[in-house]
């Protein structure tokens, strides 16, 4: 164990643990009224559940450092064609909440899991393994560099059958980063485009005569975004201007820890969707920034790992990891502040959820993994270096 921890990047595990612990400390607060008011349950109901996922995920990402990358491609194949069986059967037995079919409930458990966030992960892992095996063979056929992108396509295509725009925007997004980082010859471009645009058409084509719901009326109402106060009643405008008000609120300094009034349902997701929001309300605007350089330190020492890989498998894991960190961010946050649409996606590390907290702190032991075997790399070609002077 300690040779392992020596090896890993400490910096990023000490922020994801200060960042984790923000989470944790902000999902009491925000969560206390509407656990009692709207669920009746207890005002620690949902702090203790999000605990409860911390310590899982934890757990379970120091299994992950004890498992070397190279074992992935076992179940590479294995894991996407799994994913993509269990998205299926979302689409069949799923329970409806929102508006989305999104979620499978454990009976007697109140766990619900949510298969989209599991499958960004099998996706980066996939792609990682398959493109790290390609450039391996040194194989110039660029329809097998495409594979992974179908099978990103067909991930979105059934995300947004539930519907879940959002997951899907994601999904596709981070594909296409990780596409665009692997080496491919600059002569083969335009045969990419041109095959990438008929790929588009034929889904649209697809999502067009298939009878498939893409958005349902509630979310359609969502892509009217702009100027949400003037909608302050309608069900457009009511969330997104209260989450203005909660920042407004809060100015440089906050109103304290536990006295948002926000939370009072004016917020109806303020443990996941708008949990920045009543960050901000109670801790201040100096307490959101500082929230945002922890993300942005994350997000370097996870690109500095990718970039320092020894092999395109290893690179592709983190940077997967950076896309899918930054994607989330950039979503939840220009929702909240009605750049985008609002569409429920979860700040990682901060919002309530069991499936996207244990994804995103599986990701960021996946990417400690990398740090490591970079360590041990580096170590082995210093020692052949010695060894041929």
């Amino acid at each position: 164990m300690k040779k392992i921890f020596a090896k890993i990047d400490k910096p990023l595990l000490f922020a994801t643990i200060i960042l984790c612990s923000i989470g944790l400390l902000m999902v009491f607060s925000s969560s206390s009224i509407a656990a009692i008011l709207r669920y009746n349950k207890t005002s620690t109901y949902f702090f203790i559940r999000q605990l409860v996922f911390f310590i899982v995920a934890f757990i379970g990402g120091m299994i992950i450092l004890y498992i070397p990358t190279k074992w992935y491609k076992s179940f590479h194949w294995l894991g996407i064609l799994s994913i993509i069986g269990v998205l299926i059967l979302l689409l069949v037995y799923g329970t409806i909440t929102n508006h989305a079919k999104s979620w499978f409930y454990i009976p007697h458990t109140g766990i619900a899991l949510q298969p989209t966030e599991f499958a960004k992960s099998f996706l980066i892992i996939f792609m990682a393994v398959f493109y790290n095996n390609l450039v391996k063979k040194k194989d110039s056929n660029i329809y097998l560099y495409l594979i992974p992108l179908s099978v990103a396509g067909i991930i979105a295509l059934l995300v947004l059958m539930q519907p879940d725009f959002g997951g899907a925007v994601i999904i596709l997004a981070i594909a296409f980063c990780i596409f665009i980082s692997i080496p491919i010859k600059k002569s083969n471009l335009p045969k990419i485009i041109m095959i990438l645009g008929i790929g588009a058409v034929i889904l649209a084509l697809t999502l067009l005569y298939s009878g498939t719901e893409i958005l349902n009326s509630e979310q359609m109402k969502r892509l009217n975004f702009q100027n949400p106060c003037q909608r302050y009643k309608e069900d457009t405008g009511y969330q997104v201007c209260n989450g203005f008000i909660a920042i407004n609120n809060g100015g440089l300094t906050g109103v304290g820890l536990g006295n948002s009034t926000q939370k009072f349902l004016y917020l109806p997701e303020s443990h996941t969707d708008f949990i920045f929001a009543v960050l901000v309300e109670e801790l201040g605007l100096i307490v959101g920034i500082i929230v945002l350089l922890l993300y942005a330190f994350i997000l370097y020492r996870i690109l500095k790992i990718a970039k320092e890989a020894y092999n395109l498998r290893n690179s592709i894991l983190a940077y997967g990891t950076f896309w899918l960190f930054t994607f989330h961010i950039i979503v939840n946050l220009c929702g909240m502040l009605a750049v985008l649409p609002l569409t429920g996606v979860p700040l990682p590390l901060l919002s309530y959820g069991g499936s996207s907290t244990i994804n995103f702190i599986a990701m960021i032991f996946i990417t400690e993994r990398v740090a490591i075997e970079n360590k041990m790399t580096k170590y082995k070609l210093e020692l052949k270096k010695l060894n041929i002077s």
